[in-house]
């Protein structure tokens, strides 16, 4: 698992406006680092570890996938910046896409591709009704079957394009909520997209 770094999705709305300013003076982002086989080897452990009927391959080719293809998404968006300015550059119509559910949802199309037997696809939320905090978003993969909160973080956001992982329920930083329930509990409160960087509500 990657060291726990700080994470600017879980600023206040008034430290936004200081890592705004900050990001300003910083310039560029820096280079996202490919990963290493051993980091690789390690995900795709972590996955086998899901279930006992986890197939190794499919572990070792979504593990490269989970750490290659941010790559790709960081090239495609044009990131240049941290992760905040850039949501400020997408929400401002200067950079084409990247916001952290853009992120979430174009991994789990590329995932979905393979098609794996015994991986299975999901989507979380956290911070949707914290006032204080912006929300973030994710994809999740674990055993096919299982609960979300029975798999691991698939965070390339979070880091600009480097890929974050852990398992659900140790994320340092995040409370996950299942994107369904956060999604059907903003319809039952009447509530839209309350922030540019916030998913919208899927038209039903």
């Amino acid at each position: 698992m990657p060291p726990v770094a700080s994470d600017p999705a879980g600023l206040t709305r008034r430290s936004l406006l200081l890592a705004f300013g900050a990001s300003v003076v910083a310039g560029c982002a820096p280079r996202v680092i490919p990963a290493t086989p051993d980091e690789i080897t390690r995900l795709s452990d972590a996955f086998v570890a899901l279930s006992p009927r986890l197939d190794r391959r499919e572990a070792a080719h979504a593990a490269r996938i989970a750490f290659t293809y941010p790559l790709e998404l960081r090239a495609q968006y044009e990131v240049e910046d941290p992760p905040i300015l850039h949501n400020m550059k997408v929400n401002a119509g200067i950079k084409p896409r990247g916001l952290c559910w853009q992120w979430a949802e174009d991994m789990q199309k590329r995932l979905e591709r393979e098609q794996f037997e015994t991986l299975q696809t999901h989507r979380a939320i956290a911070n949707a009704f914290n006032p204080l905090r912006i929300d973030h978003s994710t994809v999740i993969l674990s055993a096919r079957g299982a609960r979300f909160d029975e798999g691991i973080i698939l965070d390339p956001w979070r880091f600009g394009g480097r890929l974050f992982w852990a398992p659900v329920l140790e994320d340092p930083r995040y409370d996950w909520v299942l994107r369904e329930e956060v999604f059907a509990r903003k319809r039952a409160l009447g509530l839209g997209r309350d922030e540019p960087s916030s998913e919208p509500l899927p038209s039903t």
